[in-house]
């Protein structure tokens, strides 16, 4: 491989020693005080940014966990976007391949996860589109039309709850469901879901061209349910729920 052009040579240290100024030596001929001070203005950059897509990452670590591994960051990862607003993708896609810390809280990836969805959701540029659906349609008879900014989610840990006064250790028997949504106000809600509703939500995400009665009796055979009405009627409740809130669209009018 050919050496690298001299100015380029000097780009890789500067930026190398603005990410470790620790460990890696400035530039030859750079005046100190002044590359002590981009140093800091960078790392400050760095970590408003990662705090402000993550508030309640931030919340649960200590101020010395919190500087190490935003630092390790800096450091280890390589960016693959210039794109300011898909930084926060970033930061999670080293939390998930690159961070190796015992000391970590064992929910860190998923709280990242659930954070991050939020802001790829407000940020998402799509808009609500009723083509094709029927608002007002029979959602038992018709098919159920998912919203292309409702997101179902599924973690082992409760991420929704965890705070400073609540960092479990351990992760409960039973997973936590959860769809968080846009309405096309820009309101961006989530909602808990149970295991049925998570199954049921699975269903209308899926390829299917089944109605949302079908559907409930699946999962009412799924269950062994020895009265499927009885799945029937929540689940049509349920997504009476989700199509006021805009989880669900209404069903759809087209083959």
């Amino acid at each position: 491989m050919p050496e690298r052009p001299r100015f380029q040579q000097v780009q890789y240290a500067f930026t190398a020693h603005i990410r470790d100024p620790e460990h890696v030596p400035a530039p030859a001929g750079v005046a100190g005080p002044g590359m002590a001070l981009y140093c800091d203005l960078a790392f400050t950059n760095i970590k408003t940014f990662v705090a402000d897509n993550f508030p309640v990452v931030r919340k649960v670590m200590d101020d010395g966990a919190w500087e190490r591994m935003v630092r390790d960051y800096f450091i280890r990862h390589v960016n693959r976007t210039p794109l300011f607003s898909q930084l926060g993708f970033e930061f999670l896609e080293y939390l998930e391949k690159e961070r190796r810390e015992p000391a970590d809280p064992p929910f860190l990836p998923e709280l990242a996860h659930y954070e991050w969805m939020e802001s790829a959701l407000r940020i998402d540029t799509r808009e609500i589109s009723y083509a094709g659906v029927d608002r007002a349609g029979d959602l038992l008879a018709g098919r159920p039309v998912l919203s292309p900014l409702a997101w179902p989610l599924a973690y082992a840990f409760p991420v929704h709850r965890i705070s400073p006064d609540f960092k479990p250790e351990t992760a409960p028997a039973r997973p936590t469901y959860l769809v968080i949504y846009r309405n096309d106000r820009g309101e961006v809600g989530f909602l808990e879901l149970n295991p049925v509703s998570a199954r049921l939500l699975e269903l209308i995400a899926g390829e299917t061209a089944a109605n949302g009665e079908t559907m409930l009796r699946q999962i009412a055979a799924e269950l062994r349910h020895p009265d499927p009405r009885v799945v029937i009627e929540g689940g049509h409740a349920m997504m009476r729920e989700w199509l006021g809130k805009q989880v669900l669209l209404g069903v759809g009018s087209g083959p």
